[in-house]
């Protein structure tokens, strides 16, 4: 079964309830491929209006959630509480995380293992920093990311796998297609040599970093790219482009 491409807006911390609520107006009004699984990821602040906004068609997700149920933790939000909105994703992991607020590859599964749990399906992140790219180290860094994450998961039909080089996000620089191809693929191994053939066949694995209109149709060519997690794009009318790329 083929799988069927999804494509991803990280809005980040960036918006505002009129320029969201725009955004998603445009979505509805645009003729997207239906071929396309299509999600929006606006801060949290604005994730009720963004459910409210948008046809029920395209998915809402949050660009976190805690690994515990309701209770005293301040400033965080649940998995349940995701789903009494109608939000059924998460983005989990994303190198600004990790790098910026200090979320351990221990940390990012458990918090995927309890939102898949309960619900919430997961585009979890991973990715090499420049120096480890320079290094060599790319594979090495992703497959012990992913190790992490096995320790924690055992049903892999809600999570989806962005590829996000750190060196990417935000700078402008894209990986060439040969070089996102190398690791989408070298992931869907580890996935065959480590879960089962079944996730590694059906795992989406989407490519993220600098994605744009301009560079989406060549890297959506490539075998094993099902798609873009995409920042900057995301809150252009062009993000339509990139959701029609395949058309």
């Amino acid at each position: 079964m083929a799988r069927k491409t999804l494509v991803a807006a990280n809005h980040k911390m960036n918006g505002t309830l009129q320029s969201v609520k725009e955004i998603c107006q445009n979505l509805n009004n645009a003729q997207l491929d239906p071929n396309v699984e299509t999600v929006v990821a606006p801060p949290a602040i604005y994730l009720l209006a963004a459910r409210e906004t948008l046809k029920k068609e395209i998915a809402v997700a949050a660009q976190n959630v805690f690994d515990k149920p309701n209770g005293a933790f301040t400033g965080e939000t649940s998995a349940h509480q995701l789903k009494d909105a109608s939000v059924d994703w998460a983005i989990l992991g994303h190198s600004e995380r990790r790098t910026i607020l200090g979320e351990t590859d221990e940390t990012v599964a458990s918090k995927t293992k309890y939102a898949t749990d309960n619900g919430i399906s997961v585009i979890w992140c991973c990715g090499e920093s420049l120096e480890q790219r320079e290094a060599g180290k790319t594979l090495e860094v992703i497959a012990a990311q992913l190790a992490a994450l096995k320790k924690e998961v055992s049903d892999w039909s809600k999570i989806v796998i962005a590829y996000e080089p750190i060196w990417a996000i935000g700078t402008g620089k894209v990986a060439t297609k040969e070089q996102a191809q190398e690791v989408h693929a070298s992931i869907r191994k580890w996935l065959k040599d480590n879960v089962s053939q079944q996730a590694s066949d059906e795992t989406r694995i989407l490519y993220g970093g600098s994605v744009s209109e301009k560079n989406c149709k060549e890297l959506a060519q490539e075998a094993d790219i099902d798609g873009f997690l995409v920042g900057g794009a995301s809150l252009k009318p062009a993000f339509v482009d990139i959701i029609n790329c395949k058309k």
